[in-house]
């Protein structure tokens, strides 16, 4: 069952050394503020998963606390390059880098795999591509019924999945709306899954069909965070800082300028200055 808890504690408790940790939002509901506290605590040796790693990897990465990555997209959504990633990847600084390349549907899929407790997914994809050539884990399966011949990829089990919701209320059940992306299966695949808020409230209400309510059964911390999906956005509380991701490919570029960034807006910082960070950077 979620414990309401403080961001501090949250990260201390439930990610540790050595981890995978899975911390997801397409665009929307980014877990900016626990990734900070992530480098703030010194984690070490992660293995990162998302689908569309961004900034927030890319902090992370150049922070020293990744040992590796899965994903299916990497960059700064609308600007560029990540310069840490690269920089890791292509001078193994501040480490070497271990990437594991896979395309949107078979992280979807494998994601799905993992919160149904299945050991893969298979999907029809990767045909005539080239990623198989280079990433040993996409494998071919035969259809028993029709003998059609499918791709398989290892479905997904982090240690602790990160995720950044709307609502919640005072039992712990979590709600998401908006571009939800693959938030409930990547908690549902996890052993352990934090979930920040914008706010706790007394009831949560669904206010839209497409609303997605995480029981509290299948959470394990929920931490109130306002402003903690920033610079992404978080809707209908503030819109996606696009002049923060601009301002982000000069600030990664150079190595000395991105320690300067994360000593003062991180380091420096505590748990409970998230909102802060985000009023200066926006």
């Amino acid at each position: 069952m979620a414990r309401l808890t403080s961001l501090a504690q949250a990260i201390s408790e439930n990610v540790k050394d050595g981890d995978t940790v899975a911390m997801e939002g397409f665009t929307h509901l980014i877990p900016y503020a626990a990734g900070h506290e992530v480098i703030r605590q010194g984690k070490k040796d992660l293995f990162l998963i998302r689908m569309t790693p961004d900034i927030l990897y890319d902090q992370l990465i150049g922070a020293g606390a990744a040992r590796g990555m899965k994903f299916s997209w990497g960059g700064n959504p609308g600007v560029g390059s990540l310069h840490r990633f690269r920089d890791a990847v292509e001078n193994h600084w501040p480490h070497p880098l271990e990437i594991e390349e896979h395309s949107h549907a078979a992280m979807a899929n494998a994601y799905e795999a993992g919160a149904a407790n299945l050991p893969f997914a298979m999907l029809r994809g990767y045909i005539g591509a080239d990623l198989p050539k280079v990433n040993p884990n996409i494998k071919q399966v035969t259809c028993p019924f029709t003998g059609e011949v499918l791709a398989a990829v290892p479905a997904i089990h982090p240690d602790v999945t990160i995720i950044h919701a709307l609502r919640a209320d005072r039992k712990g059940n979590v709600l998401l709306e908006g571009i939800v992306g693959v938030q409930k299966e990547a908690v549902l695949a996890a052993r352990r899954s934090i979930v920040t808020v914008e706010e706790i409230v007394d009831e949560l209400n669904p206010p839209s069909p497409n609303s997605v309510v995480l029981p509290s059964w299948a959470v394990t911390a929920v931490v109130a965070v306002p402003g903690g999906a920033f610079p992404s956005y978080a809707q209908g509380y503030y819109p996606r800082s696009n002049a923060f991701y601009i301002a982000w490919d000069e600030i990664a570029r150079d190595r000395a300028t991105f320690q300067k960034w994360i000593e003062e807006n991180i380091m420096k910082a505590g748990p409970g200055d998230f909102a802060k960070h985000a009023k200066k950077a926006a």
